[in-house]
């Protein structure tokens, strides 16, 4: 199994999650975060006074698919998010040792 994170732009959020959708995906987590990287913040003014935004709001997913699914996945999560400008995100791909179920205790790739 893999875990895969991936930090994309909040507007393509429900287009993201539409394409994952179709191509099988039948969950994943999703967190409203802050960060920088090229991108390095930028300028806003507020009544007049111009100050500077250091983190760019973000939206984390968090997948975990069978092993065989994860580079269609990561594909996927590329092609959608993509504005081909800079900020559009990252993503990173990660094993995952287990899984557990709580309701049923199915495991591994049961649980997903």
């Amino acid at each position: 199994m893999k875990l895969i994170i991936a930090t994309v732009k909040p507007f393509k959020l429900e287009d993201v999650r539409e394409a994952l959708t179709s191509i099988g995906v039948r969950g994943m987590m999703v967190t409203e975060v802050k960060g920088f990287g090229a991108q390095s913040g930028h300028t806003e003014i507020y009544r007049g006074a111009e100050y500077a935004v250091n983190f760019v709001p973000k939206v984390k997913l968090e997948i975990v698919v069978d092993a065989g699914m994860a580079e269609q996945v990561v594909q996927t999560i590329a092609t959608t998010a993509s504005t081909g400008k800079i900020g559009d995100g990252k993503i990173f791909v990660l094993d995952v040792e287990s899984a557990l179920r709580v309701r049923t205790g199915e495991t591994n790739s049961d649980a997903l």
